[in-house]
């Protein structure tokens, strides 16, 4: 009995390690939007962004990180190189310069291109019903990911209309994140 028990331990505390973000294509996110309407949250990354690979590992791991996207958000994971057809504002966008097989860097995707992203990784937020709200460059702890996710999630980034704004937010801004 005893070994029943530590095994149901063993497997319930591995269950709880094992929580991750729930990624979705974009296209399905939009889809979702229609029945609940929430954010989008996207990830946009390469397959060679060292970077990239550090907010998986880091960030997108952090259980606070999860936990707040996977209530707040739909999450789509998208490599700014590859092939998946987006169709955003009826519009398709696709990568017809691909090269399948092709070692580091490839042709960029139209719909990163169309973001007018500068850089990997890059989080990309979207309204409830699909329209763009801002990107944001760059590696992010997730303390430092924290203040996007709560601002855009609660719509407080529709008060700062200024940097003066941006920058009192920044500075009352408690983080309860871990990490």
């Amino acid at each position: 009995m005893k070994k029943l028990f530590l095994l149901l331990l063993f497997i319930t505390i591995g269950h709880i390690d094992a929580q991750e973000i729930n990624w979705i294509p974009m296209n399905e996110a939009l889809a979702a939007q229609q029945e609940n309407p929430k954010k989008i949250i996207m990830d946009v990354y390469t397959t060679w962004c060292g970077p990239c690979k550090l907010m998986d590992r880091n960030t997108f791991s952090n259980t606070d990180v999860i936990n707040y996207i996977n209530e707040n958000y739909y999450a789509v994971k998208f490599n700014a190189e590859g092939t998946e057809s987006i169709t955003f504002e009826d519009f398709t966008y696709t990568n017809p310069n691909y090269q399948e097989g092709r070692k580091g860097r490839n042709t960029t995707h139209f719909f990163a291109d169309a973001l007018k992203l500068r850089g990997y990784p890059s989080m990309v937020f979207f309204e409830s019903d699909g329209s763009l709200i801002q990107a944001v460059p760059g590696y992010k702890t997730p303390k430092e990911l924290e203040i996007y996710l709560k601002m855009i999630g609660t719509d407080d980034y529709l008060k700062l209309v200024s940097p003066e704004a941006w920058a009192a937010y920044q500075e009352s801004f408690k983080s309860t994140f871990k990490g």
